[in-house]
């Protein structure tokens, strides 16, 4: 099972990686990279997010070390972190939906903040030698609707609870990176990353449009959409998690890039509409449709992409695969567990290695396993 064992430099093989998150949707799938690079792979999370979850279906839970406590409970992450005293850290641990930070901003702000807040503090009493990699959103940024993408640079925040607490958490991540990581005494540094609209097999989150489409169809139902114009920069999952590896690689090699953020997303002429999603999805499995009217007290964002050229620049990445093969490796993965009832961690792991392999003869820098 232990293949690309080459690639990131082997930066990761052997190596204690904590994955905060690690039963959601990102979370599963990085373990399950992570395992493939041979690391001794470490979960914390408060429980299984969705029924049915890739977490449980690819039968992590038997494969990495997990431990399941709240990032909200400080004494707990730091016992975590100090037990473990990880090579290197995933933050992906979060409250990740729009609409949930409207019923409950509450509880979004403080996952989202104070939890990001535990594991920085965590690793600065700890200040056992680490890289972290900080995951926050796309939606840090204030979203003004322009039509080009946001840099590192932009302004953060946002209307909504989910955009503020994102923008909030940056602003902890750059305080403890400048006020603490950065002095000669610590053994820590860390990066922000930031990216959205995530899809690929495995995703079971409510109010998302591949999930919401895909247990419709499977059961032979319409899907409800509410906002078929809003145009996003979709990117299948391993994309930005190539890039957290690769950033997470660097990191170790070159503690300069403590402290910067970095943005991971499609190209940017790459953004098509939910209606154009739907109908590329629709190609490989003949779902119905029906459009309500959204609710208009919750706002959220029709256009928001990134400017990806800062880890172009300095980290040598870019994104593998366009719009058609990002679809089909999401539509492919979800048919077989449907109606194949495949073995969920091979079929995961079957995935990354074409998306390696596909980035090895397209020669992506960042599948160099010299640079």
């Amino acid at each position: 099972m232990q293949t690309n064992l080459n690639l990131f430099n082997n930066k990761y093989g052997n190596k204690k990686v904590l994955v905060t998150g690690n039963t959601g949707f990102k979370g599963s799938w990085l373990s399950a990279w992570l395992l493939k690079l041979g690391a001794d792979v470490y979960g914390l999370s408060n429980g299984i997010p969705t029924q049915p979850s890739h977490f449980e279906a690819a039968n992590l839970k038997d494969r990495i070390k997990y431990i399941e406590q709240d990032i909200c409970n400080f004494e707990e992450v730091e016992k975590v972190i100090s037990k473990v005293r990880p090579d290197f850290v995933f933050h992906l641990a979060a409250q990740p939906l729009v609409r949930v930070s409207y019923n409950d901003p509450a509880l979004t702000i403080r996952t989202n903040v104070i939890g990001t807040m535990n594991v920085l503090e965590a690793l600065r009493q700890v200040n056992h030698p680490c890289r972290a990699v900080m995951i926050t959103s796309d939606k840090c940024y204030d979203n003004v609707e322009w039509i080009w993408g946001y840099r590192e640079t932009d302004a953060l925040g946002g209307e909504d609870p989910y955009s503020a607490s994102k923008g909030a958490a940056e602003l902890v991540i750059k305080t403890y990176a400048s006020s603490f990581f950065d002095k000669d005494e610590s053994n820590v540094k860390i990066v922000s990353v930031r990216a959205g609209n995530v899809i690929g097999g495995g995703d079971w989150a409510r109010d998302r449009i591949v999930p919401d489409c895909m247990r419709a169809w499977s059961s032979g139902k319409h899907v409800t959409i509410r906002n078929p114009g809003a145009t996003r920069p979709w990117q299948h999952v391993l994309e930005p998690l190539s890039g957290y590896l690769r950033v997470g690689q660097k990191l170790s090699e070159d503690s300069g890039l403590n402290g910067q953020p970095f943005n991971f997303g499609p190209p940017a002429d790459q953004n098509y509409t939910v209606g154009e999603l739907i109908a590329q999805m629709q190609k490989s499995w003949a779902g119905e449709v029906d459009v309500i009217q959204p609710n208009r007290d919750e706002k959220e964002a029709t256009l928001l992409k990134l400017c990806c050229d800062k880890a172009l620049h300095i980290l040598g990445w870019k994104a593998n695969m366009n719009f058609q093969e990002t679809v089909k490796f999401t539509v492919d993965w979800y048919k077989t567990y449907y109606e194949q009832k495949e073995d969920v961690f091979n079929m995961t792991c079957d995935q990354i290695e074409d998306y390696v392999k596909m980035a090895a003869e397209r020669k992506l820098i960042w599948v160099n396993c010299n640079d």
